[in-house]
């Protein structure tokens, strides 16, 4: 009797064991439904796909079947994950690879898919993690399956982030979609382009330190378009974080690593003049053009801080009552006197330059002040050849 009872008691534990290793199989079985239903003859679902492949004949024959809807695939995917759950909750398949690597592979396409429910997908991604970690850690046999399965478990988390950041980036969710994108520097620290996306979606997002610290990473990796990126702190720090001393340290490394750029240039004109430090202005740009007196750029700028002044002078002229002579004619030669300072400049920059189009404007307008006439047309015809190409 005791034989018997012993003999029941080793049959049980087999079928439990074997109940057990059937949940996974039956895990291995949702992904395959899942896999089926997608309508593809080949598709880049792991190991399993190699099982998953017919012929093309029998493609042919068969009538195109629609595609599944999201929570169709979600349903799928879900009795699947359920199944995994069971294996790995159990004493006599909580150490199978293959558990933990079915479960990593349904648990990452889920993060991946769903759409409709990003908390979800995030703790599926988590879990998808995990469960890669210990497939890894038990395929002590270096089982090829397990592997697949990991290697394309790994691929779908990875782009969870993206997807997720895509989306949120369309749906206006900007801070769901920068902690997407930040995430993804933080995994791809190399990838210049998600360093990019996130300081965009963190700029709009409000997160503008953040946004400044994306977008110089994605500089110092050598993002080919750097010139935008520096327009882009430029703007974020002089507008939003109001910080002039960083605006101005930004602005001078911006010039000097784009010394023909008319937009940095001109903005730390603005600046000083702004300030009502014209002089400094001055000093700057004539330093710069003794380094490199060949750029245009350098000499129209030293034009504009006298252009400005005169410009401003006329403002304050215009508000002069015109019964007070003198006064009158004091502002007037001072607001000459600086058109006279700026003439030079504007003319070389046009020497240097055949086609700078705003030196010419400039030029006509200081002719204009002047009456001028034959030199203001000559500017005008010269900036009506240069406008129609």
């Amino acid at each position: 009797m005791k034989k018997v009872l012993l003999s029941m008691i080793f049959a049980s534990t087999a079928l439990l064991a074997n109940a057990q290793k059937s949940e996974v199989e039956a895990a291995k079985k949702s992904w395959m439904d899942y896999a089926n239903s997608q309508n593809a003859v080949t598709i880049d679902l792991g190991a399993l796909a190699s099982k998953m492949k017919v012929s093309a004949d029998k493609k042919k024959e068969e009538p195109a079947k629609p595609k599944p809807t999201l929570a169709e695939d979600l349903a799928i995917l879900n009795v699947g994950f359920a199944h995994t759950d069971l294996a790995i909750g159990h004493e006599k398949s909580k150490d199978m690879p293959t558990a933990w690597s079915i479960r990593a592979l349904i648990a990452s396409r889920i993060a991946l898919i769903d759409t409709t429910d990003f908390q979800n997908s995030i703790a599926k991604q988590q879990v998808a993690s995990e469960a890669i970690e210990k497939a890894e850690a038990l395929n002590v046999k270096k089982d090829k399956s397990v592997e697949n399965d990991v290697k394309d478990a790994k691929d779908f988390v990875e782009n969870a982030f993206s997807n997720r950041g895509m989306i949120a980036y369309k749906r206006k969710d900007y801070v769901t979609a920068y902690t997407a994108f930040n995430a993804m520097t933080i995994k791809n620290p190399q990838d210049t382009s998600m360093f990019v996306n996130a300081g965009l979606v963190a700029r709009l997002a409000e997160k503008y330190p953040e946004a400044v610290a994306s977008y110089r990473k994605a500089i110092d990796l050598g993002f080919k378009d750097s010139y935008s990126l520096y327009s882009q702190i430029v703007d974020i720090t002089g507008t939003n974080l109001k910080d002039s001393v960083k605006y101005l340290e930004v602005l001078n490394e911006a010039s000097a690593k784009y010394p023909d750029s008319t937009a940095f240039i001109g903005r730390i004109t603005d600046y000083y003049t702004k300030k009502g430090d014209v002089a400094k202005s001055q000093e700057m740009l004539k330093k710069l053009a003794e380094k490199d007196p060949k750029n245009a750029v350098y000499q129209y700028y030293i034009g504009e801080t006298y252009f400005k002044q005169a410009l401003s002078l006329q403002e304050k002229r215009n508000d002069i009552d015109q019964k007070k002579k003198k006064e009158y004619d004091d502002m007037s030669s001072k607001m000459m006197a600086n058109i006279d300072l700026a003439l030079p400049y504007y003319k070389k920059a046009l020497a240097i330059d055949p086609k700078y189009a705003d030196a010419v404007d400039k030029l006509k307008s200081i002719y204009g002040f002047k009456n001028d006439t034959p030199n203001y047309e000559v500017m005008s015809k010269l900036l009506i050849t240069l406008d129609k190409k």
